[in-house]
């Protein structure tokens, strides 16, 4: 998953390279990165609005992945991805649209109204049932937040949150890292958005929200009095990466996986990430 700056997590982008098959009796032909460049620009793009790039995001657009619920300004790590990957395909600034999406209509089957979308949406081969996703333009921890003082503020071990009333955002994989990693003996609260889940928190009405580590950083300096960072969870097998979202079968999604892993490449993500988050410093990680 959602949703000046503040500062957060280190950025250690892999992608998935696509692979090629070839039977016995034939091999399969390759495209040059020549010609693979040629296919991908304004004019040969199969987008929704010929010679435009229309992106997706939810609303609100959270902080620090976008600044001031305006993704349009090129601020925040996902706002300056989203212009750097269209730069790299060809597009300027003006030839993008920006339109609002919420998260769990992203990840639904069916024809979607962006070209692509960009909301912290994290691959999962469930998901890619349903969608298609780019290369990963980052990867990601998920992590646990409370409030200075609470019954988890001194946790230690996913033991320690055995007990606790804990929450996320209705979808995400915040929500299975509740159900699948720490499997409280309370059943876990859900919520329609990080909005109404930082509020119960600070009302003391669950005891911790699970959501993603840069994320966590925001909301424990930002929007939450006496917020508290317990920690962050060691990534699975594999790890978990954000992915632009796209419908299924999408004649784009080729072009848009290339410019990610070119972004990758040419430590365009790597300079992005420095500017708009930061270190782990402060969340141990919890075993």
């Amino acid at each position: 998953m959602k949703k000046t700056l503040l500062t957060t997590t280190l950025l250690l982008v892999s992608v998935a390279v696509a692979g090629c098959s070839s039977s016995s009796s034939s091999t399969a032909a390759v495209a040059s990165p020549s010609s693979t460049a040629a296919a991908c620009t304004p004019t040969t793009l199969k987008t929704l609005t010929a010679g435009k790039l229309t992106i997706g995001t939810d609303d609100p657009a959270y902080g620090p992945w976008f600044d001031a619920n305006t993704p349009s300004n090129g601020k925040g790590f996902e706002s300056a991805v989203a212009y750097a990957l269209a730069a790299k395909l060809g597009y300027t600034k003006d030839q993008v649209t920006w339109v609002k999406a919420p998260f769990n209509t992203v990840i639904q089957p069916g024809v979607k109204p962006f070209d692509l979308d960009i909301n912290q949406v994290s691959i999962t081969a469930e998901r890619k049932n349903a969608v298609d996703f780019s290369s990963g333009y980052y990867d990601v921890a998920q992590a646990i937040i409370t409030i200075k003082g609470s019954k988890i503020a001194k946790a230690t071990s996913i033991a320690d949150l055995k007990n606790a009333k804990l929450g996320a955002q209705l979808g995400t994989t915040s929500y299975t890292t509740i159900t699948d990693v720490i499997k409280p003996k309370n059943k876990p609260a859900v919520f329609d958005s990080n909005d109404i889940a930082k509020q119960t928190l600070g009302n003391g009405q669950i005891d911790g929200l699970v959501v993603d580590l840069p994320t966590a950083f925001y909301i424990t300096a930002v929007d939450l009095k006496n917020g508290l960072i317990v920690g962050q969870f060691a990534p699975g097998a594999g790890g978990e990466q954000f992915g632009m979202v796209l419908t299924k079968g999408s004649p784009i999604t080729t072009c848009v996986s290339t410019a990610v892993d070119a972004l990758r490449a040419d430590k365009t993500l790597a300079g992005i990430a420095s500017t708009w988050l930061a270190t782990t410093v402060g969340a141990p990680v919890l075993n």
